[in-house]
């Protein structure tokens, strides 16, 4: 068993669960990419079918900033593309669409052709990077032989992908993508699934992860600690995890006691 420090508290663990975007790779540099590359596709062929159709703000409704060239620049933590799965963000899509006088089916067909051409792009750019520290943490769980996987809002396939793109998916036992579980987060059905297939209890692992949604989760699974991380930017981190157990803005301030 080793000892986690994290802020003034430290915790007894056998195992660390890690969200995926936010946590392990930067989220902007991955989903703010691929999300430009999927709402631009969406509507310029919905205005190409509805003309002028004068729709919501789609980079609005996903909870994206973007910069005075377009560029995605940052995320709400707790809106759709932060904590919602790739079907349901789909579904924002299709129903303006929808809104915009496409019958559901045409709108829905539309939204996956242009994630297709969105994922396609990302295939070709592979604009994923490590958050800062994460390399060096996963390096030191390593050597303490904790039991770690990924619990994420992603798919599985994707996830896998990613993670291999990064270059870490060795230091992973297992890959729990949300379409292996009932319910996804904030519900604990993926820290269960992971923990089972680890051979640990709930109470033995950390989570960490980068919304109050895998704060949540880790609560509802009833695991030993939900440690938030979160970019020194944001003043109102109390706020936005405000389920967290610790709130820590890089992975500086995590470290092993003696064990």
């Amino acid at each position: 068993m080793a000892e986690l420090v994290a802020g003034k508290s430290s915790f007894p663990i056998e195992g660390i669960l890690f969200d995926k975007d936010g946590t392990l790779l930067d989220f902007v540099s991955m989903w703010g990419t691929w999300s430009c590359h999927l709402l631009q596709a969406f509507s310029q062929r919905l205005t190409e079918r509805q003309g002028n159709w004068g729709g919501a703000d789609l980079y609005a409704l996903w909870g994206i900033a973007l910069d005075r060239n377009g560029l995605a620049i940052g995320y709400d933590r707790n809106g759709p593309l932060a904590m919602g799965t790739i079907g349901e963000l789909i579904s924002i899509l299709a129903s303006q669409g929808y809104a915009s006088g496409l019958s559901w089916a045409d709108a829905k067909r539309m939204a996956y052709e242009c994630k297709q051409l969105a994922d396609a792009a990302m295939e070709r750019e592979r604009p994923v990077k490590p958050m800062a520290g994460v390399l060096s943490f996963l390096e030191a769980c390593r050597q303490r032989n904790l039991r770690l996987a990924v619990v994420t809002a992603d798919e599985t396939e994707m996830a896998l992908r990613h993670l291999e793109w990064l270059n870490i998916r060795h230091y992973f036992h297992e890959v729990i993508g949300t379409d292996q579980v009932e319910k996804g987060k904030p519900f604990p059905d993926m820290v269960e699934l992971a923990c089972r297939k680890l051979n640990l209890d709930c109470s033995q692992v950390a989570v960490i992860g980068d919304t109050n949604g895998d704060m949540m989760m880790a609560h509802a699974a009833r695991a030993a600690v939900g440690i938030g991380i979160i970019d020194t930017a944001q003043t109102d981190g109390k706020r936005l995890l405000e389920a967290a157990d610790v709130i820590v803005t890089s992975y500086d301030e995590l470290s092993f006691g003696r064990s």
